[in-house]
């Protein structure tokens, strides 16, 4: 690097960064997918697999489709079912997490318009590592009819590893 201009530098090292900050957690997102809305419904879920390769939590999610997005978790409390919001979510590495219906799942509150089948819904999740390093990952998440099950219609047992 002596040899090099300082802006030449400042990219090297930039990119350097950049490449230190990505490894970080390493965090994978599979099958999200949004539930649709009826009109005038105002909430609705995102649903998704996720996995680290190192212990890291899920903290917080945000989408331009809404202002309010939470982080929630379906729970039995004295026999009843319950939703309540959740500071996290904990990644265990080389785990996979499922957030899906009846469970963890990311609530997009105060919803201005229908999400409708066939759309996508853009989310950005950001995770924080053991170390408090904080790392944003982009989604799109198609949305699915209603009535959809956690999986994709026509998907195979074989898709997952026991």
């Amino acid at each position: 690097m002596t040899n090099m201009t300082p802006i030449a530098r400042i990219l090297a090292l930039s990119a350097a960064s950049f490449l230190v900050a990505t490894a970080h957690a390493q965090v994978t997102v599979k099958e999200a997918w949004v539930r649709a809305t009826v009109p005038q419904q105002q909430a609705t879920g995102a649903f998704m697999q996720i996995s680290a390769a190192k212990d890291t939590r899920l903290i917080s999610a945000s989408s331009p489709v809404t202002p309010v997005v939470e982080v929630h978790e379906m729970a039995m409390q004295d026999g009843v079912m319950r939703m309540r919001q959740v500071p996290s979510v904990a990644l265990p590495a080389g785990k996979t997490v499922e957030l899906k219906p009846g469970g963890y799942h990311v609530m997009l509150l105060d919803l201005k318009q229908q999400v409708k089948e066939g759309d996508t819904v853009p989310l950005t999740l950001v995770f924080e590592g053991q170390d408090g390093k904080r790392e944003t990952l982009e989604v799109k998440a198609p949305v699915r009819a209603l009535n959809a099950a956690a999986k994709p219609a026509g998907a195979a047992h074989g898709e997952h590893k026991h």
